[in-house]
């Protein structure tokens, strides 16, 4: 039987938040709210896929995390600079892929993230995999929103996701192009 590995992980309150980071063979592998409904299922799945256990000690990566995203949250900061390892299906990463693609301060819709895939069919999967991202900001799925203009789905809550995107509005270089999408309120 081979030894686990290990992500090193910290738990890290934010102004949105409280989130844990973790680190895998310094590639942040994990970047999510502490509290959400799937942690046990995103945590078993980048468990077993990596063979590794979770162990709670700071390291470089993660100390670098928390600079940029404390910056992100502070809108001095639109990019993050840090390697990632993304864990999950063939079909997430593609999914995951094209999240990183939406440039900051904009949003599409599931449907328009389907076709960015290649699959207009699979928006109910496209969903499913925007939900099961792990490495949240970095990847970001907040930046996905029904085709309705609405605000549907985010792990850190509806709330959270509201203020990313007002966040990002705010300072975007085209704070215009947003279309104002809070009309589920």
């Amino acid at each position: 039987m081979t030894q686990k590995k290990i992500v090193f992980i910290q738990y890290y309150k934010t102004t949105i938040g409280e989130v844990i980071v973790g680190s895998y063979e310094n590639k942040i592998c994990l970047l999510d709210y502490r509290y959400r409904k799937m942690r046990p299922q995103v945590d078993k799945r980048i468990q077993t896929a990596l063979n590794a256990t979770y162990f709670e000690k700071e390291v470089p990566v993660l100390r670098l995390a928390r600079l940029q995203i404390k910056a992100y949250l502070r809108g001095s900061r639109t990019k993050f600079s840090l390697p990632t390892k993304m864990v999950g299906t063939p079909f997430q990463l593609s999914v995951w892929k094209a999240l990183k693609t939406i440039p900051y301060g904009a949003t599409i819709s599931y449907l328009e993230l389907a076709k960015l895939i290649g699959d207009n069919k699979a928006v109910r999967a496209v969903a499913a995999a925007n939900g099961a991202n792990a490495i949240a900001l970095m990847i970001p799925c907040h930046r996905v929103i029904g085709s309705n203009n609405k605000l549907v789905g985010y792990a850190g809550g509806l709330a959270v996701k509201k203020r990313l995107l007002k966040l990002e509005m705010s300072h975007s270089q085209n704070p215009n192009e947003l279309p104002f999408l809070w009309k589920n309120e």
